[in-house]
């Protein structure tokens, strides 16, 4: 199956953790494509139901946000691997190629750490929608840790790439 080419290909890893955690990303980033494409055919079942058929939709609006969440979250690792993130780079461009290399290194830092963050608190949602059986305010009432999920196992693998990247880059010579 060919791959659709990309503006910057991910670099190549230096170790076994970099290559699961790349595969893992590259499986996330195929899962956020199929909950996309999920959510287009919901809207284009629910705009056909509503206008064309004359009937009341229940669940469709909710499950389409719930998926477009998901996209995102589930979306980043494969993002991060791929360096599909818009980028500024007037202050890189400026700096000689050491220092360069060294704010690239403190700005992934910084990153990691907020994705750790976010890693924390999301899971501390899921967990209370989980053991507390919370469910939406709708007539279709999912359980909410299902959507949720989304947060903590879209950030844990985001940190995760975010790591092998950090470890590729240390190894790589200055």
């Amino acid at each position: 199956m060919a791959h659709a080419p990309t503006n910057v290909a991910p670099t190549a890893p230096t170790t076994r953790f970099s290559a699961i955690v790349g595969r893992l990303s590259e499986a996330s980033g195929a899962a956020a494509m199929l909950m996309l494409l999920a959510a287009v055919v919901i809207t284009c079942q629910m705009i056909f139901v509503r206008f064309v058929l004359n009937y009341s939709t229940v669940w469709q609006t909710e499950a389409v946000v719930y998926l477009v969440i998901g996209t995102t979250m589930l979306g980043l690792p494969f993002v991060q691997r791929r360096r599909g993130h818009v980028n500024v780079d007037l202050i890189p461009s400026m700096l000689s190629g050491g220092r360069r290399r060294a704010l690239m290194l403190v700005i992934a830092m910084l990153t990691f750490a907020i994705a750790v963050v976010m890693l924390f608190y999301g899971f501390e949602m899921w967990h209370a929608a989980w053991s507390r059986g919370w469910t939406s305010d709708t007539v279709w009432a999912v359980k909410l840790w299902i959507p949720y999920l989304a947060v903590p196992l879209g950030f844990g693998l985001y940190a995760l790439q975010l790591l092998a990247d950090l470890i590729d880059e240390a190894r790589r010579e200055a």
